[in-house]
């Protein structure tokens, strides 16, 4: 904390003024009695006061003068980047509080370089450790940095810095090339008998003033992998489980029939038997018909849609209420595919144990954008649902396939579109589904019913 000054410059040359006054007026009160006329006598004392007056200057101007050369070195060392000089504070006046204020400007940003250099050093231990290969490039091509994963990447674990990108991709198997020329963000597969996948995600920005080229290459071949591993094995055990309840049965049923063939008289059990089997037949065809399903979806054709003649369709499958009238949109989708959709929503919002007039429908414009709203009013969901309801194979229901949801998601996907879930901010669930891209048509309006 700085010191009030108690002897400030200004006072300090007061002083000397006040002082040579003093004794101007005292030498040249005693040089009267010898020298005549007045003016002499004054001559000869202010010649007399010339050393003092050099004295007193030199004890002002001196300390100043060095203290000002040491300010002027402090900010060179500053400029330079050298926040180790300090200068000794002399005496509680300006220039005290002066040094003492470039001494903590320099201890100030001593300590902020030693964080920067130490948030620099995590930096670059995390950019060198992943095993993401990052790779900067400037507009001539060259590679201005990169991390370890790069270097072993493209040239062996050699540095490439200062090498030109285009050679050592040239130089990687076929694929890393059009990848890198496309400038696009995913993923793309390299080699042929031992395929390796990589994503790739590319961002250009100004650096010092020069344009510059940032490149993630994340190697997801292993994680993949397992990844498909895991979902195959997912679907060997929700297949395995689904065939063994409608198998076991059968094969039981199958055995008590042969037994009721045996018996005449048991007629009457043995068509019950019969059509207990061709139920259980039906359900494992349609179970696995939905894997097929999903697994074949085609590509949707799309169509202009009568929006009203398309809703009231629906209508007759499934009950809902539509919450405002249809906008005059003329939206391209797949009629089929799109109908569906609707109905397994509309129908799994009947599941949620809401009244059926708390399930509504809205259809509404967002700049090019067709939204649907899908709305019911039971318990919503938890956060685990949110999160998984649409992974395949993923379902809270008993006898559920886990495939309704994916499946909407990839037709709505397969149109361009999106397709979310999320707990309306009073109770029950709303499902909102994006489908891009509408023209104007004549108004086909409907009121809500």
């Amino acid at each position: 904390m700085d010191s009030k000054p108690r002897f400030s410059i200004a006072g300090r040359i007061a002083m000397l003024a006040s002082i040579l006054l003093t004794g101007l007026m005292a030498l040249a009160a005693a040089a009267s009695r010898w020298f005549d006329p007045w003016w002499l006598s004054w001559l000869v004392a202010s010649a007399a006061l010339i050393p003092l007056l050099w004295l007193g200057i030199s004890y002002i101007i001196d300390p100043l003068v060095a203290t000002l050369r040491a300010l002027k070195d402090s900010a060179e060392s500053l400029r330079d980047g050298d926040f180790s000089v300090s200068i000794v504070a002399k005496g509680q006046n300006e220039l005290g509080t002066l040094v003492r204020a470039q001494n903590e400007l320099g201890g100030a940003l001593r300590t902020e370089r030693q964080t920067l250099y130490q948030r620099e050093l995590l930096l670059d231990t995390v950019i060198q450790t992943t095993d993401m290969a990052l790779v900067l490039i400037n507009v001539q091509d060259r590679i201005v940095y990169s991390n370890t994963a790069a270097r072993q990447l493209f040239h062996q674990g050699r540095p490439i810095n200062g090498l030109e990108l285009s050679p050592l991709a040239q130089a990687m198997p076929e694929g890393f090339v059009e990848a890198i020329d496309t400038e696009t963000n995913g993923l793309f597969t390299i080699g042929k008998e031992d395929p390796q996948t990589y994503h790739l995600s590319q961002q250009r920005f100004t650096l010092n003033a020069q344009p510059h080229r940032l490149l993630l290459f994340k190697h997801l071949t292993k994680e993949l992998s397992r990844q498909e591993a895991a979902t195959w094995k997912k679907v060997i055990r929700v297949i395995s489980h689904e065939l063994n309840n409608s198998l076991a049965p059968i094969s039981s049923l199958a055995h008590s029939g042969q037994l009721l063939l045996e018996k005449a008289d048991q007629k009457a059990q043995l068509q019950s038997v019969l059509e207990t089997i061709e139920e259980r037949s039906a359900h494992l065809k349609q179970f696995i018909g939905g894997y097929v399903e999903f697994a074949r979806l085609p590509a949707p054709r799309l169509q202009a849609i009568d929006w009203t003649e398309f809703i009231e369709r629906i209508r007759k499958t499934v009950s809902f209420r539509l919450t405002a009238p249809l906008p005059d949109l003329e939206t391209r989708v797949d009629p089929g595919q799109f109908e569906q959709v609707l109905i397994n929503l509309i129908k799994n919002a009947h599941e949620s144990g809401s009244r059926p007039d708390d399930i509504t429908l809205s259809v509404r414009s967002s700049g090019d954008d067709t939204v649907f709203l899908i709305s019911d009013a039971g318990g919503g969901a938890s956060d685990e649902v949110l999160q998984n309801a649409l992974l395949p194979f993923y379902s809270t229901k008993k006898s559920g396939t886990g495939l309704g949801l994916p499946l909407c998601r990839e037709i709505v996907e397969a149109h361009g579109g999106r397709l979310s879930l999320a707990n309306r901010s009073g109770h029950g669930l709303e499902v909102r589904l994006v489908i891009p891209g509408h023209t104007r048509s004549a108004p086909t309006l409907s009121q809500p019913a």
